[in-house]
């Protein structure tokens, strides 16, 4: 049986992951600003779309306002219940938290859309976890027809699973 999601409203709700204490520069204490502005992306075109939006990134001020490391893992498994959609960058660097995530979002029945990197190879695992969960994979590019891609790999994602 898949566990269902904690219902919070009747509004979808995305979690956006990947990687994040990897990518804090030790110079401003703040995600890099290239990083950032794809975590900003991704949020908006969720929002612009009526979604409810769950990002550690943002809820800890891009690296400003970090919090505990308990309070971090109760937090976004929190969110990985509530949410109907999970979105990640499996990390380039390599995310060991993002990882984490991805597990439970597979546990836990969550459709996911994992944004592969140019040039970077996933781990064995990622690449093959969608033959036992709900996951499709979507090259990610700085480029206009990103938004459009994306809207067809969640309706396409959510359609093959009967979200939505």
């Amino acid at each position: 049986m898949t566990p269902r999601r904690t219902v919070v409203s009747e509004i979808p709700t995305v979690f956006i992951g990947g990687p994040f204490k990897g990518l804090v520069q030790a110079t401003t204490g703040l995600v890099d600003p290239a990083h950032q502005r794809r975590y900003e992306r991704l949020i908006e075109h969720f929002t612009q779309r009526g979604w409810r939006t769950l990002s550690a990134h943002r809820q800890e001020g891009w690296g400003g306002a970090m919090v505990a490391a308990d309070v971090c893992t109760a937090r976004d498994f929190a969110w990985m219940q509530e949410c109907d959609l999970f979105v990640a960058f499996p990390g380039h660097p390599v995310s060991p938290g993002t990882h984490v995530e991805i597990g439970w979002a597979s546990a836990l029945g969550r459709p996911t859309v994992l944004l592969r990197e140019p040039g970077v190879e996933p781990a064995a695992l990622i690449a093959g976890l969608s033959a036992v969960a709900p996951v499709t994979y979507l090259d990610y590019e700085d480029g206009l027809a990103f938004p459009t891609a994306l809207d067809a790999a969640v309706r396409q994602l959510t359609d093959r699973v009967g979200v939505g």
